[in-house]
C-alpha cells in the first residue's frame, strides 16, 4: 500500500497563539513555530483595500495578516506520533479556525463572536472580529469532567454517570420541573438501594459547567478582549446536548450565548465535524496544497523566508 503522506491535522488551540504582524516587527519566540499565516487584507498604493490584489495596478501592495504560532515541543511530539504511523504532517490548523465558516450563520460571520467548542476533554476558545482571527486557546475541561464528577460524587461507575448525565441533561437546577428520585445501580457505598434526587445530580452538572464558563470569562477579561465580543456561539458534543447550557453561559459571561446553528451543525454528524471542517478549510485556501507545509521545528533562522513564501503563494498559486 502506498505510504500515506501530506496530510493536514487539526489541533486544539492549547499553546497556539495568533498575532497581527508587520514584517519589521516580527520576533519569533524560541519555543514557538509558525503553523499558518492568515491574510486579512491587501492595501494598494492608492489606499484601496482589496481581498484579492491579482490583476490590480499598484506600485506597492501592503499585506495585513496574522501569524499563527504553536508550541514547538507540542508540534514535535505530534509530528513524531504520526511518523510512527508512516504519516507525514503537512499542516496544522487550530480547530476553531477551520470550523468558523461552518459553525457560524451568515450574520455571525460578520460579527464579533467567540466560539466555544466544548468537547469531551477540552474547551476550545476562538474569538473573531468578522473574518479577522483575534485569539485562540484551550481550557483542559469538557464533558468527560462532568461525567467524572457525577461518578465520584455519587460513588457510581463512569458508565452509569454518563448515562445519567445524558438522561438528566440540564445545566441549571432552577429549571427542574419535577425533582424525581433516581435509583443508583452501581453504587459502591455501604447503603443498599441507594437513591438520590435529580436536583442533586443536576447540581453537580451545573457546578462544572459554571466552572468552565468562569474560566473562559476570567481569560477573556484578563486579556481585555471581552468588551469586543457581541455574541458567544456554543458547539461541541460536551455541551450542546445539555439543556439550558446557553442560559448558564449567559449568566456567567454576561454576553448573549446561543447554540451554533451554522450549516455544518444540521448537515454533518457531530463525530465528523472537525474532520469535515479541516478538509473544507484547506480546500478553500488559495494555496491549499502548501499552507503550513513542511513545518520547521528545528530553528527559526528560516522564519522570514517561510513567511514571505506564504504570502507569495497567494499570488502565484
Amino acid at each position: 500500500m502506498k505510504e500515506a503522506k501530506d496530510r493536514f491535522v487539526g489541533i486544539t488551540s492549547k499553546d497556539v497563539n495568533s498575532a497581527m504582524f508587520q514584517i519589521k516587527d516580527i520576533e519569533l519566540p524560541e519555543d514557538k513555530v509558525v503553523i499558518d499565516v492568515m491574510k486579512n487584507q491587501f492595501v494598494l498604493d492608492n489606499g484601496r483595500v482589496v481581498d484579492d490584489p491579482v490583476g490590480a495596478l499598484s506600485s506597492t501592495v501592503t499585506v495585513t495578516g496574522q501569524v499563527i504560532l504553536a508550541d514547538k515541543s507540542y508540534v514535535r511530539q505530534l509530528t513524531s506520533i504520526f511518523k510512527k504511523a508512516n504519516i507525514e504532517i503537512d499542516g496544522i490548523i487550530p480547530n476553531v479556525v477551520a470550523q468558523r465558516s461552518l459553525i457560524l450563520d451568515i450574520n455571525e460571520l460578520n460579527d464579533n463572536v467567540m466560539i466555544l467548542d466544548i468537547g469531551a476533554g477540552n474547551t476550545d476558545i476562538g474569538i473573531f472580529s468578522g473574518s479577522t482571527f483575534l485569539y485562540t486557546n484551550t481550557i483542559s475541561l469538557g464533558g468527560d469532567n462532568i461525567t467524572n464528577d457525577i461518578a465520584q460524587v455519587f460513588y457510581i461507575s463512569n458508565e452509569e454517570a454518563e448515562r445519567l448525565k445524558k438522561q438528566y441533561a440540564l445545566a441549571l437546577k432552577s429549571f427542574i420541573d419535577n425533582d424525581t428520585d433516581i435509583m443508583l445501580t452501581t453504587y459502591n457505598g455501604d447503603e443498599r438501594n441507594k437513591t438520590i434526587k435529580s436536583s442533586e445530580l443536576i447540581e453537580v452538572i451545573e457546578a462544572r459547567i459554571e466552572e468552565i464558563f468562569s474560566l473562559v470569562n476570567k481569560q477573556i477579561s484578563n486579556l481585555g478582549i471581552k468588551s469586543n465580543i457581541n455574541n458567544v456561539i456554543l458547539t461541541g458534543q460536551g455541551i450542546t446536548s445539555i439543556s439550558k447550557s446557553d442560559v448558564a453561559g449567559k449568566i456567567v459571561l454576561n454576553i448573549p450565548v446561543k447554540i451554533a446553528t451554522g450549516r455544518m451543525v444540521s448537515t454533518v454528524k457531530p463525530a465528523f465535524r472537525s474532520s469535515y471542517a479541516l478538509v473544507n478549510y484547506v480546500a478553500n485556501r488559495p494555496y491549499a496544497k502548501n499552507v503550513s507545509s513542511k513545518i520547521d521545528i528545528k530553528s527559526n533562522e528560516n522564519f522570514m523566508k517561510t513567511l514571505l513564501e506564504r504570502i507569495k503563494e497567494f499570488f502565484y498559486t
